[in-house]
């Protein structure tokens, strides 16, 4: 089958192949008669295992040791183990961080709960004062961000009066 047909047989892009093809991920297939790529089932069967294996957040690294070792199947899969324990943890830490940044983000929205114009809103104020390198209401202690809230609210209503 030509790259075309492989590419949509696997649902990925035509120059993802040869880019998986150039980093050695892809063995390189034969070309026919005419000078075009001959690729086989073997091509369809180990781009469909990387693109599985991308779809789990894996790197192209981890993704090459995963094939050297489905190349030698009579191994033990302690190795496999490993790696994919090392993945968990990876992934487990940027769940932490994707906490604590959801955190950050829904502390800045609380500080703007009602509309208001741009200039008076808080999370703007917020961003702006971190900026010139004040801390930001998202990356202060709750006791230090209720004071702030409280300090910017009757800023507000000063302005207001």
């Amino acid at each position: 089958m030509r790259i075309g047909e492989l590419a949509k047989r696997t649902g990925t892009d035509v120059e993802t192949v040869r880019y998986y093809e150039k980093s050695g991920l892809l063995a390189e297939p034969a070309r026919n008669a005419a000078g075009y790529r001959d690729y086989r089932n073997e091509h369809q069967e180990r781009l469909q295992f990387i693109r599985h294996c991308r779809s789990l957040q894996m790197s192209l690294a981890d993704i090459r040791i995963l094939l050297d070792l489905k190349g030698n199947p009579t191994a033990g899969c302690q190795d496999v183990n490993v790696l994919l324990d090392h993945h968990i943890e990876r992934i487990r830490t940027q769940m932490e961080a994707l906490r604590t940044l959801e955190a950050q983000l829904t502390t800045l929205r609380h500080q703007c709960a009602e509309p208001h114009s741009v200039q008076e809103c808080a999370i703007i104020q917020n961003l702006s004062e971190s900026a010139g390198n004040h801390d930001c209401a998202c990356h202060t202690e709750p006791d230090e961000q209720q004071a702030r809230t409280t300090r910017r609210n009757d800023s507000r209503n000063e302005l207001s009066s």
